[in-house]
């Protein structure tokens, strides 16, 4: 079976998630935001770290968004008093 994440795309992953623990991995474009906490977060930076920098990782998924979503605001009645 072939690799889905080349070996070097991994090791930009391990190095994100040590920069994490060290309490110096920062999210945002250039490192500007603020520190990150999550590891769930860490292995997203590392990952796009690794597609930047063109190695093997697959493309992004992308997130399904469900369009039923109905408005409560319609539905709501006027509840105040009249004067």
């Amino acid at each position: 079976m072939a690799r889905k994440y080349s070996k070097s795309a991994s090791r930009d992953v391990e190095s994100a998630m040590k920069k994490r623990k060290k309490g110096t991995l920062k999210s945002g474009k250039g490192g500007k935001g603020g520190k990150v906490k999550s590891r769930k977060q860490a292995i997203a930076i590392g990952l796009s770290e690794a597609r930047a920098k063109g190695k093997k990782v697959p493309k992004k998924t992308k997130k399904k968004t469900s369009s039923k979503r109905k408005s409560t605001r319609s539905k709501r009645k006027s509840t105040r008093k009249k004067s």
